[in-house]
């Protein structure tokens, strides 16, 4: 055969196959959610900045809406910004998206994705989180645990009086304050005194500042190289060991005491755990990497978010001072002269709830909640989602959107004095503990604690800014697991003539 002839006819036959291989089989095109333009390799991460609930906010407004597709390097990633996208993904479709996506940088900080906010949806899942709500978070535990959060309320009250009409720094003292109330109920003892105590407050920062970076080799591999030069994975892996070494020193100093016969006083959570371990009281192991990873998740849980509603709450009052009046006056009236607070008394103070409520909408501790990955495709709002796509819900913009919100930018707490929505999951437009199976379990925890310190305060201080101007107030945001002010909240604290 003439070998022009059978080149061609080679040809023809590939170009058939081809053609009948495209217009035989079953349409493929998918109905992806609209997206922004995206860069080969990198995706959209160079549109994104450290606080990613607020270039997402820009991105879904300008791309998007309720739900968008953008690409953080490698990974498909599904940006939430209405409800009812929020509802469908958490309440409708919550098993679908019961997963974490598995970032190496999370295994490496997290033990192995142990903690009950990261591990893998599961028997292993439903175990520890039993734990973690039945022995530590449930309404039963948060009320046993008041005298050891009066204590320290009361303990940060003395300091304030003794430095009475000079400048307080609140934002280290609410983290101090949440460390201690924590790390008592959790440890048993608080690390929070002299040079040990600074060092471990210095690790616990760095911790929670990785915790709310980006590793790149987790979305873009063929720049892993670039965490390595600027020192990233060297830091992780620090972090990481010095969290181990002190979660270690811990649980060792407790089983030494056990053994040697000590013990007395308030039951921890460290107890706990290990009698759990001993008695091998559930069908999951629950070995000494699932303990630490427990007392981890414990005390991350209820430190930083914690301080940061609190440092948040106290802001928005110093910037509107008649507000913070009026609630000073709901306060001293509820309480008519008595120095010591209850929950009964608490309960009565709906515009303090409504404070608090007006501070999560506006402030929401991590805007972006944790991201979900779905397991399986999925439609959501006549969108094709397709299996490993992760999911970020931002719990800030809906807490924002216009079409719910009156005046959303605004702080003004009495919009939930006639209103029904509530922040414990049921409600869409604010979901600051996120919701599902995956919400936050130790919302009662927080909000508690939350509503005795803003009371105590309140009742026994007047308070006003350094320099008296308001306006001048810095609002900047700081990037990190809980999004904090950029600078220090500083104020003048005087003793109330109504106490």
């Amino acid at each position: 055969m003439n070998p022009l002839v059978y080149v061609s006819s080679l040809v023809i036959l590939v170009f058939f196959f081809i053609k009948l291989y495209y217009f035989s089989r079953p349409s493929t095109k998918k109905n992806l959610p609209p997206s922004p333009p995206k860069l080969p390799v990198i995706g959209n991460l160079h549109q994104l900045s450290p606080l990613l609930h607020r270039s997402l906010h820009s991105l879904s407004q300008l791309h998007g809406g309720p739900l968008m597709l953008i690409h953080m390097g490698c990974i498909p990633t599904l940006v939430v910004s209405s409800a009812q996208a929020a509802s469908e993904i958490m309440k409708t479709l919550d098993l679908v998206f019961a997963n974490r996506p598995e970032l190496k940088m999370w295994r490496k900080l997290l033990y192995e994705l142990k903690e009950v906010s990261v591990a893998p949806y599961g028997e292993y899942w439903r175990q520890v989180k039993g734990i973690m709500v039945l022995h530590l978070l449930s309404n039963k535990r948060v009320e046993s645990s008041g005298e050891v959060r009066d204590e320290e309320i009361a303990f940060v009250v003395k300091k304030i009086m003794k430095s009475c009409n000079q400048v307080v720094d609140l934002s280290d003292m609410f983290v101090t304050l949440t460390n201690d109330v924590v790390c008592r109920l959790t440890f048993g003892r608080k690390y929070s005194e002299g040079e040990s105590g600074r060092k471990f407050k210095n690790m616990l920062n760095e911790f929670f500042e990785l915790l709310g970076g980006v590793s790149l080799e987790d979305f873009v591999p063929q720049l892993a190289w670039v965490d390595r030069l600027r020192g990233m994975n060297a830091k992780v892996e620090r972090v990481a060991r010095e969290v181990d070494e002190f979660l270690e020193g811990v649980v060792e100093e407790r089983l030494k005491k056990q053994s040697a016969g000590g013990g007395g006083g308030g039951e921890d959570f460290v107890d706990i755990l290990l009698k759990i371990q001993k008695d091998d009281r559930i069908d999951t192991s629950l070995d000494r990497l699932a303990i630490k990873a427990l007392l981890l998740d414990a005390y991350t849980a209820g430190t930083d978010p914690t301080a940061t509603v609190l440092e948040w709450t106290f802001t928005e009052l110093l910037k509107h001072p008649k507000i913070l009046k009026k609630l000073q006056d709901e306060v001293r009236m509820v309480l008519k002269g008595k120095s010591h607070i209850n929950q009964d008394d608490i309960d009565n103070m709906k515009y303090l709830k409504a404070v608090l409520k007006e501070t999560l909408r506006l402030h929401p501790p991590i805007p972006t909640l944790v991201p979900r990955v779905a397991s399986q495709d999925v439609k959501i709002m006549g969108y094709d989602v397709m299996k490993g796509t992760s999911v970020i819900i931002n719990a800030w913009a809906l807490a924002r959107d216009p079409k719910v919100w009156d005046e959303p930018d605004e702080f003004k707490p009495e919009r939930f004095l006639d209103c029904a929505i509530d922040y414990k999951g049921l409600d869409f437009d604010l979901i600051p503990f996120g919701a599902g199976r995956r919400g936050c379990p130790g919302i009662a925890f927080a909000m508690t604690t939350n509503e005795n310190v803003l009371a105590n305060l309140l009742l026994k201080f007047d308070w006003e800014l350094p320099n008296g101007k308001e306006e001048d107030l810095d609002m900047t945001e700081r990037p990190g697991l809980a999004i904090r002010k950029k600078t220090p909240l500083l104020a003048i604290a005087t003793p109330s003539l109504h106490n």
